[in-house]
């Protein structure tokens, strides 16, 4: 793949100056479904010219208000992540997708190691209505890939309780030319996924920094290009869409912070 900059530097006409460096973390109730969505930048030092290496992790949990009903299913979600920055998979292999599904984690680990671009953790509600539930947790790793010819993510989820289950959520890749958003990442979950159980939780980051032809490169990196005597700018991270069967669509605006150096 050749290197495409996906997240041009124009974060200075889309920041707001701020005091803080926390993390924005947004709840959103609507009957008696609730979704708590965080997104983290690190480090939050950045170049105020250029880019330098980072990770992004987002996060969410689904939860109802009424312990007598089960939360709404999640049918599909969409992360939509700011453009100041560069998405750049040059010299990283794709991961057959054969390579990971069913696999254990550590199977697709020693698969597709020299793929891999995130991990994170999951926690699944099992069961059939009217029928009695658990919860089953989780590892998650996500694999540089490819489906159909166009380069995709694969989250690998695996389980070992009550007993062993693997599932791939696919992430395709689209790229916006205008607007805070320059790189969205979607993926409807797939139906044995959800026939399984529900996905209610998922930690997920996005980071790697690797060499490829005697240089050291990153999957994701980005700047910090506040206006000239400010140190600090605060600006939209993500923007998070969540898709249900039997509920409205659920969205959130995450924003974060960094801090310009040089």
């Amino acid at each position: 793949m050749t290197k495409r900059k996906l997240l041009a530097p124009a974060l200075a006409a889309l920041l707001a100056l701020a005091a803080t460096s926390l993390a924005q973390a947004d709840t959103q109730i609507l009957g008696n479904l609730q979704l708590s969505v965080a997104a983290k930048l690190s480090p939050k030092r950045l170049p105020r010219q250029g880019a330098a290496p980072i990770a992004v992790s987002v996060g969410w949990k689904i939860t109802s208000t009424d312990p007598a009903q089960r939360p709404a299913v999640l049918k599909a979600v969409k992360i939509e992540i700011n453009r100041a920055g560069i998405l750049d998979p040059t010299g990283l292999p794709n991961c057959p997708y054969t390579e990971i599904q069913p696999a254990s984690t550590s199977r697709a680990l020693a698969n597709c190691r020299p793929s891999l671009v995130g991990k994170g953790s999951f926690s699944a509600l099992v069961g059939l209505e009217g029928q009695e539930s658990y919860v089953s947790k989780g590892t998650m790793i996500v694999f540089k890939g490819t489906k159909a010819g166009k380069p995709v993510l694969f989250g690998q989820i695996y389980t070992n309780y009550p007993f062993a289950a693997s599932f791939v959520i696919v992430f395709s890749i689209s790229h916006q030319r205008h607007g805070a958003y320059g790189t969205t990442l979607s993926a409807k979950l797939p139906a044995n996924l959800r026939a399984w159980g529900n996905l209610t939780e998922v930690q997920m980051s996005l980071k790697r920094t690797y060499g490829f032809e005697g240089k050291r490169r990153s999957f994701l990196s980005a700047g910090c290009p506040a206006p000239k005597g400010v140190g600090r700018a605060l600006f939209r991270l993500a923007r998070t869409t969540f898709s249900f069967s039997g509920a409205p669509d659920v969205s959130s605006t995450l924003s974060e912070t960094c801090r310009a150096r040089g």
